[in-house]
């Protein structure tokens, strides 16, 4: 297992994919996405690759933290990707908008952090014929991502030969959209796999505009410590990620947002 900290005692497994949770640590039954499930949002519908895909906790924690989070609208969750490929394509969840949430009227942001494995969280700004700007963020364990509101996007393993795993801090009334993301065949752009290289083939069913490769923005601006685990944050400033649940409080930072 990596070395990575994550701030609280939890443990994560590849074989069968799930979570074990230490003492003083609350976490749901492990649940499991299989393969027939997101077949939908793949380039080919057919495409062989594990059973199970990932499997998921959401709302996982520390005991003395539970009534916190909440009071604060804020949950946790927790994600293991096998190893493999999906056909020709990475890894990778369904690509999906945040539904708004009743409490905010709002579609929260959502806090990628990677534990283990490499990432790219995939992000566009809409999910319309044109998609806006698009992005693929590349990250490593011990990195942050922020997904800012109202933007279509995907968690994607980048190392078929490395199992993924990644906390986020996301909104407690969670829900997803994936009815434009579906009719579109997917998100804008799909990572494929040419040996041991990422390959980006547009998705002839949105407009071309581009794709921008990067890693993670500094989102010092935002609060964010760069190195210390977004857990271990939380710990320490209670309201610090309150603008996932609350988006309005960072309006403008979502002007012009660069992941």
């Amino acid at each position: 297992m990596s070395k990575f900290n994550p701030g609280f005692d939890i443990s994560w497994e590849t074989g069968p994919l799930g979570f074990n949770y230490g003492e003083g640590v609350f976490g749901p039954e492990v649940e499991e996405r299989r393969l027939d499930d997101i077949r939908k949002s793949l380039r080919d519908p057919n495409a062989d690759g594990p059973d199970i895909v990932y499997a998921i906790a959401m709302d996982v924690g520390k005991e003395v933290h539970k009534e916190i989070l909440a009071e604060k609208m804020l949950l946790f969750g927790v994600m293991t990707y096998a190893k493999g490929r999906l056909g020709d394509e990475l890894i990778r969840s369904q690509g999906h908008i945040h539904k708004i949430s009743s409490h905010s009227n709002w579609a929260p942001a959502e806090i990628y952090e990677v534990w283990e494995g490499e990432a790219i969280i995939y992000m566009q700004e809409t999910a319309k014929d044109n998609p806006g700007k698009c992005y693929a963020v590349y990250a490593k364990a011990g990195d942050v991502v922020i997904v800012p509101p109202n933007w279509a996007h995907a968690t994607i393993s980048a190392n078929p030969n490395v199992a993924l795993t990644f906390g986020a801090w996301c909104d407690r009334e969670y829900g997803f959209e994936y009815e434009e993301v579906r009719a579109h065949k997917g998100l804008a752009w799909y990572p494929l796999l040419d040996g041991d290289d990422i390959k980006w083939e547009h998705n002839e069913h949105y407009e071309d505009t581009g794709l921008i490769k990067k890693e993670p923005s500094d989102y010092s601006y935002l609060g964010l410590q760069k190195g210390v685990p977004v857990y271990e944050q939380f710990a320490k400033n209670l309201d610090l990620f309150q603008f996932v649940s609350k988006p309005h409080l960072k309006k403008d930072e979502w002007e012009n947002f660069i992941p």
